[in-house]
């Protein structure tokens, strides 16, 4: 089994920066694929970046460029994201996932990933 830890979460106001990191242990060879979801209230589960731990390939939502950026320490089975110019509508639980398929960009579908965290909560106030 693989357990996957969030850290990083927090309350920010608009405009800010948030870096989010997790941290993955037990069976980790087994992994490919690492990434994040987020979900607000009353909202589905999201695919926000996601990358190849084998390689340096990264996919991101389209909604999600340019504000988002993902990144992995080589060897540390941990992977970041890091979030700038942060909005209101940013505010949600935020997922770090796992899988052992490659990830493509037809990937970021939740019910793919059987490896969870247990999310962190990212608030931005206007």
């Amino acid at each position: 089994q693989v357990q996957l830890v969030e850290s990083g979460g927090g309350s920010v106001q608009a405009g800010g920066s948030l870096r989010l990191s997790c941290a993955a242990s037990g069976y980790t060879y087994s992994i490919n694929c690492m990434g994040w979801f987020r979900q607000g209230v009353g909202k589905e589960r999201e695919g926000i970046a996601f990358i190849y731990t084998g390689g340096s390939s990264t996919y991101y939502a389209d909604s999600m460029k340019g504000r988002f950026t993902i990144s992995q320490d080589n060897g540390k089975n941990t992977v970041h994201l890091q979030m700038n110019n942060l909005k209101p509508e940013d505010t949600a639980m935020y997922y770090c996932a796992a899988a052992r398929f490659r990830c493509t960009i037809n990937t970021m579908v939740a019910a793919l990933y059987n490896s969870w965290g247990q999310g962190t909560q990212v608030t931005v106030s206007s």
